[in-house]
């Protein structure tokens, strides 16, 4: 493959298809869930239903040619933005999205644009 094809190539395709986003979400849940600051946000959900969707939405967000029917961002996270999440939370999350993929040895430019668009989610998830 030559250095057109890569860059022809959606985020979803670089980072490895289906299979490297669900690694990814597992191992991601499992530090969340791990985090006393943040699990609570996640206490009576179903936990399969959850890293579903998650999985579904982050591989519409990075390019995978699959429709997307969730709700937005800012619905989704309406009544947790109620229930206290804030920009800490947000921060947290992020970290252990971005250890999840150190942990799975993504590249560091692919890390990078993961983070770019985790962070570009900020005020809609937070509501704002």
């Amino acid at each position: 493959m030559n250095a057109t094809q890569v860059q022809d190539q959606s985020l979803f395709e670089r980072l490895g298809g289906m299979a490297a986003i669900d690694a990814a979400v597992d191992i991601f849940y499992q530090r969340v869930l791990a985090d006393p600051a943040i699990n609570r946000f996640f206490e009576n959900v179903d936990m399969a239903k959850q890293r579903a969707k998650q999985k579904a939405f982050l591989a519409y967000a990075f390019g995978a040619p699959v429709p997307y029917s969730g709700k937005d961002l800012t619905q989704a996270h309406a009544h947790l933005v109620a229930d206290g999440l804030n920009d800490s939370h947000f921060d947290a999350v992020a970290g252990h999205l971005q250890a999840t993929l150190e942990e799975l040895g993504v590249a560091p430019e692919l890390t990078g644009e993961v983070m770019g668009i985790a962070a570009s989610t900020r005020d809609a998830v937070l509501g704002r």
